[in-house]
């Protein structure tokens, strides 16, 4: 099959190949590096060779488990997002560190108007919501990373952590509503 031939395959399609023969996964690696090593690198905030090196065995694992891949109605990115989440937890709990999202200005404002903090923040106040949000539980401060900064749908998420789209939505409007009530405090 010629390379113009491979974009015209649906990404079921692709996969169904690839649990055949292992060269077609290099597709769904190529459709997906870029994403899955963008959400690693800014999980691990910003060490380039560990996140590709964490990417890469990302998708090692991807290709050996391709068989219990189970299309529930999400992207295959999701579970690539699943399998990468488990390799940065995996390596923060080997290297003992702790870790830090990093955080786009643009994004933040979003985030502190959906908390009910307002719609301006001055610097010093953005610094202290970053703060705080950096003091989150790790499952906590991963939440609020998919989906303010990654830009995850709650559905996305849901994928992710196995649970339904409502919990994933209660999970993170809770934590929202934590940090509403320490910001009045």
């Amino acid at each position: 099959m010629k390379k113009a031939e491979h974009s015209q395959l649906s990404e079921s399609e692709i996969i169904r190949l690839a649990r055949k023969e292992t060269a077609y996964f290099g597709l769904l690696y190529e459709r997906y590096f870029d994403q899955i090593f963008r959400f690693v690198f800014m999980r691990l905030g910003g060490m380039e060779d560990q996140a590709g090196d964490l990417t890469q065995q990302c998708f090692i694992k991807a290709m050996a488990n391709i068989d219990k891949y189970e299309d529930r109605g999400f992207p295959f990115s999701s579970w690539l997002y699943r399998i990468a989440q488990n390799e940065v937890s995996m390596y923060f709990r080997q290297q003992k560190k702790t870790h830090h999202v990093p955080v786009d200005e643009g994004r933040i404002s979003e985030l502190a108007e959906e908390a009910d903090l307002g719609t301006y923040m001055s610097i010093d106040e953005q610094e202290r919501l970053i703060e705080m949000i950096n003091e989150l539980e790790q499952e906590q401060l991963d939440l609020i990373e998919l989906r303010f900064f990654q830009q995850l749908s709650f559905k996305e998420i849901a994928e992710i952590y196995n649970i339904t789209e409502a919990n994933a939505k209660m999970r993170t409007y809770r934590i929202l509503e934590r940090i509403a009530k320490k910001w009045k405090d």
